[in-house]
């Protein structure tokens, strides 16, 4: 007997809900059908994947392993449909992408009204998250292309670069005003990230690669900073910053936004060369991408460019 999708799909099921019951109707089907199934599976396998408890289910190790072995099929199958949808349809398909949430609140307005400008029929779905978790979701095939600022440099991976955003360093004026030197030198002779005091610091919370990207141009480690705020947002980062609590590191493509929320905060560029992260468009290799995804790529980068010109310092 052949293995089948359903056979999988169904294994699948039951290994994320640990439950006949749940996963049955999970799938949409009586639980003795998906039960058949899943002997089926075992006896084409000729191996146990499922211990059966009676309140419980736990996987045999010959089960976690076609578990990891199924879901890679399972996502490919998923880009394989995703190619009748959008492939050769240009944005005129829908398309489902994850940005970052240092990116999507200030490149998703302009992008979207580029789209509409130009009368492009598309569904575009977006999803908001952190680098780890969109490329978790790429990978398995919820998502057609993520926009994030740390590409991963995989082979399975395609990335096309959009632009490159530099960090601003954002305080109050008063505070800005300290960071002179006697002899009155400003950006780009004099102020580098390394000669900021980390106690003064703020960052966003754990997780967020725009914190690790800071951190990593101070040359620190969150260890050695003692102002841990557990911020999930810029806003609430400019706003404590512009009351004078400490600094934060603004990309280029915010500062527009976050100024006109917070006018009294003050602006500073760093020495060259000035730090930066590179914001690029990810889609898996095996995703047939030519057309839609250049011309999403394209959109973002003139929004990204338009956001950058308009910089206020």
């Amino acid at each position: 007997m052949a293995l089948t999708l359903r056979q999988l799909a169904y294994f699948a099921a039951l290994a994320a809900e640990r439950s006949f019951a749940r996963a049955a109707e999970r799938v949409h089907v009586t639980q003795p059908a998906l039960s058949m199934q899943i002997r089926d599976l075992e006896a084409t396998l000729g191996q146990q994947l499922v211990e059966r408890h009676p309140r419980d289910l736990r996987l045999t190790p010959a089960g976690r392993e076609v578990l990891l072995r199924t879901e890679r099929v399972l996502a490919e199958v998923r880009g394989i449909e995703q190619l009748g949808r959008i492939a050769g349809q240009g944005l005129g398909g829908r398309v489902q992408i994850g940005v970052i949430p240092t990116v999507a609140p200030y490149l998703l307005p302009p992008v979207l009204a580029r789209l509409r400008g130009e009368d492009i029929q598309h569904e575009l779905r977006v999803r908001e998250a952190r680098t780890d978790v969109l490329l978790a979701e790429l990978d398995a095939g919820h998502l057609d292309a993520v926009v994030i600022a740390t590409p991963p440099g995989r082979a399975d991976l395609v990335s096309l670069p959009l632009f490159r955003d530099r960090f601003v360093l954002a305080g109050s004026a008063a505070r800005l005003a300290s960071l002179a030197r006697p002899e009155g030198l400003r950006p780009p002779e004099g102020l580098s990230p390394g000669a900021l005091d980390p106690d003064t610091l703020l960052l966003l919370d754990e997780g967020h690669c725009l914190a690790d990207q800071a951190l990593e141009v101070c040359g620190l480690t969150r260890r050695q900073t003692r102002i841990d705020m557990g911020a999930s947002s810029l806003s609430t980062l400019v706003g404590l910053v512009a009351e004078g609590f400490g600094f934060t590191f603004l990309p280029e493509i915010a500062l527009r936004h976050e100024v006109k929320a917070a006018p009294q905060i003050g602006l500073l560029r760093f020495a060259e060369p000035q730090p930066c992260r590179d914001i690029a468009l990810v889609r898996r290799a095996a995703t047939d991408g030519t057309q839609w995804f250049a011309d999403l790529g394209r959109h973002l980068a003139a929004a990204g460019a338009a956001l950058i010109a308009a910089t206020p310092v």
